[in-house]
């Protein structure tokens, strides 16, 4: 996937400017000037889909405001799918937006993180050994994985990895407790608890999962753009505004 030109070469060019980035960063912080870097790219990439994640949430409210109308259609017209789809177009029509208000910024925004993902993970970047991957975190190689650590006899890169995998937890936690639930709760039909929801809110915990066999870098990127996602949320929920 990595090799299809125009993602090799995004996927070039985002090497080429982490790698400046690292070394602009050098003479300030040292051995951890690559970390900085990775969570600088991955940061200022947020930063410019910032406008879809606004789409994204102004569609959700949308929906969430809509709720028990669509739970009255389906209440009358549910033995009519004809009617309902109907009914459900005349709604949404009515609000200027459409079921896949907030699913289309979402959608636009996965070949960014994929890119993202593979300059954390891919050994070979334009035909050559990946840089980013040999530079260090307290001495670990931003390429090495748990699993390697682990078998490698070293205290120190456990260390590093097992304080990497508790942050991203803490960022899971929170992802859970102040955005999956609620949102479940605002879906929900009063006094209702949605079957087979609960396993689901569970799903921010996988990217600690991704981490225990991902490079360091990869749980690098994953720690600062959860932690985007979490305070982004929770900030555009305040301030966007639906009319």
């Amino acid at each position: 996937m990595y090799t299809f030109g125009p993602s090799a070469a995004v996927l070039n060019a985002a090497h080429t400017l982490t790698i400046t980035v690292s070394d602009a960063l050098l003479p300030v912080l040292g051995p951890a000037s690559a970390a900085a870097a990775i969570v600088c790219l991955t940061l200022g990439v947020r930063l410019l889909l910032l406008p879809l994640s606004c789409l994204q949430i102004r569609g959700e409210k949308i929906r969430a405001r809509l709720a028990p109308r669509l739970t009255a259609l389906r209440e009358q017209h549910g033995h009519n799918p004809e009617r309902l789809l109907t009914e459900t177009r005349k709604l949404y029509a009515g609000e200027g937006t459409s079921p896949l208000a907030g699913c289309l910024p979402a959608l636009a925004q996965m070949p960014v993180f994929v890119v993202l993902y593979g300059l954390f993970t891919a050994p070979d970047i334009d035909g050559t050994a990946n840089a980013l991957l040999a530079l260090p975190l307290a001495g670990v190689p931003l390429g090495s994985t748990l699993p390697q650590a682990l078998t490698g006899g070293a205290a120190a890169p456990v260390l590093v990895f097992l304080a990497l995998l508790a942050l991203l937890a803490a960022v899971a936690w929170a992802s859970r407790r102040w955005l999956t639930l609620p949102a479940l709760a605002q879906q929900a039909p009063e006094g209702q608890r949605v079957p087979g929801m609960g396993v689901l809110t569970y799903l921010p915990y996988t990217t600690v999962l991704v981490a225990a066999v991902a490079p360091l870098a990869a749980g690098i990127y994953l720690v600062a753009s959860t932690s985007w996602t979490v305070l982004e949320r929770l900030v555009l929920r305040r301030i966007v505004r639906v009319d």
